[in-house]
């Protein structure tokens, strides 16, 4: 597949030449092939010098398809209370309504106005934001604040310090004790438990800033890469069955700064509506026509497929070039798991291009932690741009794309993000090369496998646990991004401040990262927890539960049956 400058030239075909003209994607074969993907996967690595042990990934393999078959209550998206919406609505009227009466107040003298305010002198200028989200952040968030923004003191594993800190202005300005809160941690993206100040991925990275120090002071088009970050691109790529991979010093920019080298004002990209900041970004940048389907929808996917090759135009009348779809392997916000074998063949039937974003996913699923591509036994060649950062199952930070060696080369060329941005320090780099090792086995031992196991068992002890409580629970059973819908925006706060009273950090998110009446709590599931510390967190998770009735399942299980570990 070659991207071009300005979309495909004459001659260029929309599917690279040598791809499965097959759309079925199976965990246990794939057609037209007498060995599993599993076996031909263990006889390539160990010709590499890799361990994989082949009857652990068919045992994951059988646990992810047996979870695959969900029974009605283990719905990814339960339905919300018609009640429960109609309040949440409600709460947030009110709220409105007490942010305008306080601008009222504010605007008369009655009341101090805390935030910046324009000179009376530049009224008459542009305005630098908008009035709305001004009033949003005076009247609403900074009545939660206080659960947001804590700084913390500590490595941030399975348990983390937060700095304890005061105010005397209800979230306006805070100010620290000097003194330190243990608790344990549901909120990093700390997946596979890789985020440690001590071991061999924490002494290797200190080899390399004693080595090479910490930055090269340079872009990588001036004075080059560092030899970290040239050996983990090609690791990359060998981990992710592709030809080539581009690394970055940063997970956001990989996307927002990506896309445009791929589309461009004579191409369509096809979004899913629940996609990251990041890719709506990078997607605004590029120009192209942008057509939203459902979330995780095939059936309107489809549908946005079929119209526009139907048209065959852009709104501007321009000959469509060049239709690329973008999905996520795990969505942050729902912890949801993409149809990737349905996008496949959706994606060869319309002959279109398909962009991936593994942020949360690699890693973190599939029998060997390559990701939603693993997950579902697919062939990685089947996904024209795979996409995945390093600050989430590789205790690190940055970000890469990976696949055809012409693709890269495009993007070596034409990507702003590595033009003109530094590229990644040398520790960071050998921090995600260790852990990257320790995945696939190369360190000669098991323990990445074994990562993997223990986070898919907690992820699902932790969600069974949660929907045998009584608690609407959204996505899917294999994903270790756990959102438990709390509905009304006030609870937000209530829940932050009283799981952190019982020694348990977790992330509470509402609008506008949500939908209005989507309110939620969000765990992220380790494989650095152990049973006992998500029994605390569940405990704790039970108690708040009752304290603010948010148990609104229709049908919760019987709490005396016990729960598998």
């Amino acid at each position: 597949m070659t991207w071009g400058d300005k979309g495909m030239q004459n001659g260029d075909t929309v599917i690279a030449n040598g791809y499965s003209t097959s759309a079925t994607c199976t965990i246990c074969r794939l057609p037209n092939s007498r060995k599993s993907p599993l076996d031909e996967l263990a006889e390539r690595e160990s010709k590499n010098g890799l361990r994989v042990n082949v009857d652990v990934i068919k045992e994951e393999a059988e646990l992810k398809s047996s979870a695959v078959s969900q029974s009605p209550e283990d719905n990814e998206f339960p339905d919300s209370p018609y009640g429960i919406t109609v309040f949440t609505i409600f709460n947030w009227l009110v709220l409105l309504l007490f942010a305008y009466f306080r601008e009222f107040l504010r605007r008369v003298g009655m009341e101090e106005n805390k935030s910046a305010v324009e000179h009376p002198k530049q009224r008459d200028f542009a305005r630098l934001y908008s009035s709305f989200d001004s009033l949003f952040a005076r009247n609403m968030y900074m009545r939660v604040r206080d659960v947001f923004e804590r700084a913390i003191g500590s490595t941030p594993g399975a348990r983390v310090n937060v700095l304890d800190r005061t105010t005397a202005d209800y979230g306006w300005n805070f100010q620290y004790t000097g003194e330190k809160t243990e608790i344990i941690n549901v909120s990093s993206y700390n997946y596979l438990g890789f985020a440690q100040s001590e071991g061999p991925c924490a002494d290797s990275a200190v080899s390399a800033i004693s080595a090479h120090g910490l930055s090269t002071c340079s872009t990588v088009q001036e004075q080059g890469p560092s030899q970290e970050q040239v050996n983990l691109e090609r690791l990359t790529a060998r981990f992710l069955g592709v030809e080539d991979a581009m690394c970055f010093s940063m997970g956001f920019a990989t996307n927002a700064m990506n896309t445009a080298c791929l589309v461009d004002k004579d191409s369509l990209i096809i979004s899913d509506e629940l996609n990251h900041a990041s890719l709506i970004l990078g997607s605004r940048l590029s120009g192209a026509e942008i057509k939203v389907f459902k979330h995780n929808d095939m059936a309107d996917l489809e549908r946005v497929l079929q119209q526009a090759i139907t048209s065959g135009v852009t709104k501007s009348r321009r000959p469509l070039k060049k239709i690329l779809i973008i999905v996520e392997g795990i969505y942050s916000m729902e912890g949801s798991i993409c149809n990737l074998p349905a996008i496949i063949a959706l994606k060869k039937k319309y002959r279109a291009y398909l962009y991936l974003d593994e942020a949360h996913s690699i890693g973190a699923l599939g029998p060997t932690g390559r990701g939603v591509v693993d997950y579902w036994g697919c062939n990685p060649k089947d996904i024209d741009i795979l996409m995945g950062t390093f600050t989430k199952s590789f205790g690190a930070a940055g970000g890469y794309i990976a696949g055809l060696k012409k693709t890269i080369d495009h993007l070596r060329r034409t990507s702003s993000a590595s033009t003109y941005a530094s590229p990644m320090s040398p520790p960071v780099a050998q921090q995600v090369y260790s852990s990257m090792s320790i995945i696939m086995g190369a360190d000669g031992s098991d323990e990445g496998q074994e990562r993997i196991r223990r986070l898919a068992r907690n992820t699902r002890y932790f969600r069974r646990r949660l929907k045998q409580m009584g608690f609407i629970v959204y996505g899917s059973n294999d994903s270790p991004v756990v959102p438990v819908l709390l509905y009304a925006p006030t609870i937000c706060g209530f829940w932050g401040r009283e799981m952190f009273k019982r020694s348990v950090g977790v992330v509470v998110v509402s609008f506008p990262a949500t939908a209005l009446t989507r309110s939620r709590v969000r765990f992220c599931i380790s494989a650095a927890h152990d049973k006992d510390m998500l029994d605390q967190v569940l405990q704790a998770v039970s108690e708040v539960g009752d304290l603010s009735s948010t148990k609104f399942a229709k049908s919760a299980k019987n709490l005396i049956d016990v729960v598998e570990y």
